[in-house]
Order: structure tokens, then sequence, then C-alpha cells
């Protein structure tokens, strides 16, 4: 028998958005600020995530994502963890984009889709704290 990882998950307050530009564009002032952003390179594309006000009108990205932290940190070799939360949210057919950092991983679900997300986590096990956020 598997055991489950249960996990407390924290909703972080504001909207986000998921950009894409040009693969050598250097990484713009403006997505690089607090509360929580993520920047990746590949030879592709640039892409980021970071609080939506703070995007220029002319750059391709998505609006309307919220960000689920996974409260850690976790051990780099825990096995299980992200997928924790992937496959209750993919069973509940809500999108889901990743993104981890060396002590957590972080999962951005969109705004219409997070009280589903929230319902289909805790239904798993998870605590999800939504304090200080609007849960829509």
């Amino acid at each position: 028998m598997r055991t489950r990882a249960v996990l407390t998950l924290s909703v972080l307050s504001g909207r986000y958005a998921i950009c894409r530009l040009d693969p050598q564009a250097p990484v713009p002032e403006w997505a690089t600020s607090p509360p929580f952003f993520s920047v990746s390179r590949t030879s592709g594309e640039l892409s980021i995530v970071c609080p939506e006000a703070r995007v220029p009108e002319d750059v391709r990205c998505e609006k309307g994502w919220r960000v689920v932290e996974l409260e850690g940190p976790f051990d780099l070799a825990a096995s299980g963890i992200l997928s924790s939360v992937l496959l209750p949210l993919a069973e509940a057919r809500v999108s889901s984009l990743a993104v981890s950092t060396h002590d957590t991983d972080y999962v951005l679900v969109r705004e219409a889709q997070l009280s589903h997300a929230v319902s289909a986590l805790e239904a798993w096990g998870h605590r999800v704290r939504t304090e200080g956020c609007e849960a829509s």
C-alpha cells in the first residue's frame, strides 16, 4: 500500500501572469519584484511568472493565475511531493503549472478554477490556507 504525501499549502494573494519573451531578451526589471516571481530561460524562450499588474501591455502573456505554495522546505531527495498536488488537480481537471525552487514547489492555477482546486486538494487530504487571499 502506497502512502500519500499530505501537505500544508498556502494560496498567495494577488493575481499572476505567465509571460513568454524572446529567448535572447534580457530579464526585464518589471519581472523581478516580490512577493513572488520566477524566471526560466531555454533555447526557445524566456518564461516569466510575476504579478500581472507589473506586466507591460505589449508583453505576450496569460493573466489571471493564482499561486499555491507547498509549504516546505522539502529534501531534494524526497519523492512524490509535487505529484501529490498535481495528481488531484489533474483528476479534478484543473489546469496547472508547476515552478520549483531549492526548498519548495509552487503550483499556478487559473483564478477561475481556484475554488475547485482548493476543494480537490482538501479532498485529497491536504490542508489549504487561504487566509489573506481572495479565493474565487
